[in-house]
């Protein structure tokens, strides 16, 4: 897997002060993505242990909240295997620190694809914030809360997945009833 950057005191992609890794690879390509950048898997840096190390030393700090998964898309085929890995010892070294990713699929498109891919299996088992959707220009807000487009959703999964129905971790249709 590759990625373009590791952000470090990040405020603007989950709650609190985060660490986010920004991911190479996506196969969605929405219009006006800010982060086009990231869309080829074969650009960036290579996800090494040395990239990996650098994440754990900013989760090991007291202020850190935890981690953001971003890009390009974590869940492209090509980056779920190398997810899938990280989030699973994120949690085991980190169980106080909570995990958030950004994918263009839907929460609907991802249950349709989880009995096929242990690998989506296993990062859905492990993170605890998904902000999904594509990118949809006509439906961008600065007013929304952590996404883009108001088709975007941002869903509790452990919750989800207990009670096998998508549950908002944040509701923005008030923000967007105000408008």
């Amino acid at each position: 897997m590759k990625y373009h950057n590791i952000t470090k005191a990040d405020m603007l992609n989950g709650e609190g002060l985060r660490v986010v890794l920004w991911v190479s690879g996506c196969s969605h390509h929405c219009p006006g993505c800010q982060n086009a950048i990231t869309w080829d898997q074969t650009e960036g840096l290579e996800f090494d242990n040395t990239a990996k190390e650098e994440i754990f030393a900013e989760l090991e700090k007291d202020w850190c909240s935890g981690l953001t998964l971003s890009g390009g898309d974590p869940l492209f085929y090509g980056n779920r295997c190398d997810i899938s890995s990280l989030v699973v010892e994120v949690k085991e070294k980190f169980p106080n620190k909570t995990i958030w990713l950004y994918t263009g699929y839907t929460w609907e498109e991802l249950l349709e694809q989880v009995t096929s891919d242990n690998n989506l299996d296993t990062i859905l088992k492990h993170i605890d914030v998904l902000l999904d959707g594509r990118f949809v220009l006509k439906l961008a807000s600065l007013k929304i809360h952590y996404v883009g487009s108001s088709n975007q959703k941002i869903i509790d999964v452990p919750k989800s997945l207990a009670n096998q129905e998508k549950i908002l971790y944040i509701d923005n249709s008030e923000v967007l009833e105000s408008e």
